[in-house]
């Protein structure tokens, strides 16, 4: 075991840590142990390479696209003692498979001029290459365009193993940081990727970072807020309830509310309880810190009456408030 002091690098302990990247917060990518999934523990792939707009189907903060038709992408049982990984099934006609992460700018700034490693565990049952893609995006935050830092191939096997590659971060890669695996024709088979890690580190991969689970789910909610639960509210007019939420952590942005917009189980409590014949909800207000709603389509309510909303859910699995990258 060699010891080596740098007045640049640090302390480096070799083949166990060195102090970069051994502290605070190492690995840049949230969710990195497929833990937490807001969404669901599976879904289906985008259809085409994503530029503003990637697809998230399953696992928080990895999107996810196939070319020639979509796949299925979920949330797995692990082995030991990684708990959970990420799992992509081939599909006939697939002709490629991405699943990405991209790092917000306030998350990979000080990485800018820095050499990093880039580690994963991997497995695949069909193919047995896999190539990573470092790229930065051309202005903050917007990937409509972005520029290539570097590419590599991991060659793996049907068994999971940890692959890693060092990546040279260029001094104008200030904007934010896209990692990118893919694959070929994944027609069969499955694709697994667990434990995966982005942290500044001159030497070698380091042990993977694991963040206590409230913590890592926290991390998720700045991008994705699952809105399930109580709130209370009041009845403006006979048929509409409004009411306003906080969310438990603050957004990126000013969230949008996406896919369906029909509520679950929703009760109102007052003098007795009502559901909807046909609830829907809209945002009056959203700012990165909460947001006021209207549901519609009420009978039976008193206008001005105080009331509890019940069991409430955006569209179960369906609809949630996003501010994805």
């Amino acid at each position: 075991m060699t010891l080596a002091i740098s007045g640049t690098t640090g302390i480096t302990l070799a083949t166990q840590f060195d102090s970069a990247s051994t502290f605070a917060f190492k690995n840049r990518f949230i969710n990195g142990a497929m833990q937490v999934a807001q969404r669901g523990t599976s879904g289906t792939s985008g259809a085409a390479v994503p530029t503003t707009a990637p697809t998230y189907p399953s696992v928080d903060r990895w999107y996810a696209y196939a070319t020639g038709a979509t796949v299925t992408v979920a949330k797995v049982a692990g082995t030991g003692a990684i708990k959970n990984n990420l799992q992509v099934s081939g599909a006939a006609s697939v002709t490629a498979v991405g699943v990405g992460q991209r790092i917000e700018q306030l998350n990979c700034y000080d990485l800018a001029g820095s050499t990093c490693t880039l580690s994963v565990n991997m497995s695949n049952s069909l193919l047995t290459t896999v190539t990573w893609t470092a790229s930065y995006a051309t202005s903050a935050n917007t990937w409509s365009a972005k520029t290539q830092i570097a590419t590599g191939t991991f060659t793996v096997t049907s068994s999971l193993a940890n692959y890693s590659a060092q990546i040279v971060v260029p001094a104008a890669a200030t904007t934010g940081i896209e990692i990118l695996f893919t694959v070929g024709a994944q027609t069969s088979g499955t694709w697994v990727i667990g434990n995966a890690q982005f942290e500044p580190s001159t030497t070698v991969a380091t042990s993977f970072d694991y963040r206590p689970y409230g913590t890592e789910l926290a991390l998720c909610q700045r991008y994705l807020f699952a809105f399930l639960g109580g709130t209370s509210g009041f009845a403006n007019g006979t048929t509409v309830i409004e009411t306003a939420t906080n969310f438990p952590v603050t957004m990126r942005t000013t969230p949008t509310l996406t896919a369906g917009t029909n509520l679950q189980t929703i009760n109102w409590t007052g003098a007795s309880s009502v559901n909807p014949s046909s609830a829907s909800v809209s945002i009056l207000f959203a700012s990165p810190q909460g947001a006021s709603w209207r549901f519609n389509n009420y009978t039976g309510i008193t206008s001005g009456q105080g009331v509890v909303l019940q069991g409430l859910g955006l569209g179960g699995a369906s609809a949630y408030l996003t501010s994805e990258l």
